[in-house]
Order: structure tokens, then C-alpha cells, then sequence
């Protein structure tokens, strides 16, 4: 089956929505809070890249539960475990140092945690 990232992607890229509400100069960060309790943030250079989309639809289908419907996030600029799936809120924010355990994201809390960035 292969991973849920090589398919065809229909969204919005991330850039869009944020230039469209607007952000302050001193936002470093995009926090992406889903249903369920695995969180991430994204600096902003990758929250701005052109490739960043906010995917709703897969292979010309609304997004499938299991490939995080609602909305995920197609990160490809970084590993797998960047790309939220189920998206409930966006936050922009200078520092993540309030939410969680202020590391950037749950797969980099605790022990065994991975990297927060995980760039390619």
C-alpha cells in the first residue's frame, strides 16, 4: 500500500491561509492542534513554503479518516511524523515554550522522543 504521503493531494497551501489572516512579525511558529492528542509545530519557513498544503482531499476523494480527515497537514519537506493528521486548530505563535512540555510537539516529549526538526 505504501505511504499515505504518495497520492495525488488536494488543498490549500498553508501560506495562503496564513497570508490571509494575517500574521505578526514576530510569529516564529505554526502550532497544529488535532482531535486527537498527537500535536505538532512548523517553523515559518516551512509553514510559508510553496509546498506546504493543508490537505482535505486524496486521489480525487474527501481525505479517508485513516489519512487524517478532516485535514492534515503535507509537509514534504520533512519526515512523516511532521504531517498532523487531523487538524482541529492552527495556532501562530513566537514561542512554543507554553504548550505541552514546550519542545514543539508530543513525538518530541518524553523519553525516546524524536527530533523536533526532521527535515530532508
Amino acid at each position: 500500500m505504501g505511504w499515505s504521503f504518495i497520492a495525488e493531494w488536494t488543498g490549500i497551501p498553508l501560506n495562503y491561509l496564513l497570508n490571509s489572516v494575517g500574521i505578526l512579525p514576530q510569529a516564529k511558529y505554526v502550532v497544529l492542534l488535532p482531535l486527537d492528542s498527537w500535536w505538532e509545530s512548523i517553523d515559518m519557513a516551512d509553514a510559508l513554503h510553496p509546498q506546504t498544503l493543508l490537505a482535505y482531499a486524496m486521489n480525487g476523494e474527501q481525505l479517508p479518516v485513516p489519512h487524517g480527515a478532516p485535514l492534515r497537514l503535507r509537509l514534504p519537506r520533512q519526515l512523516g511524523y511532521k504531517n498532523t493528521k487531523y487538524i482541529s486548530q492552527i495556532k501562530v505563535v513566537d514561542t512554543v515554550k507554553n504548550i505541552g512540555e514546550g519542545v514543539g510537539g508530543s513525538n518530541s516529549e518524553g523519553e525516546g522522543a524524536y527530533s523536533w526538526y526532521a527535515g530532508i
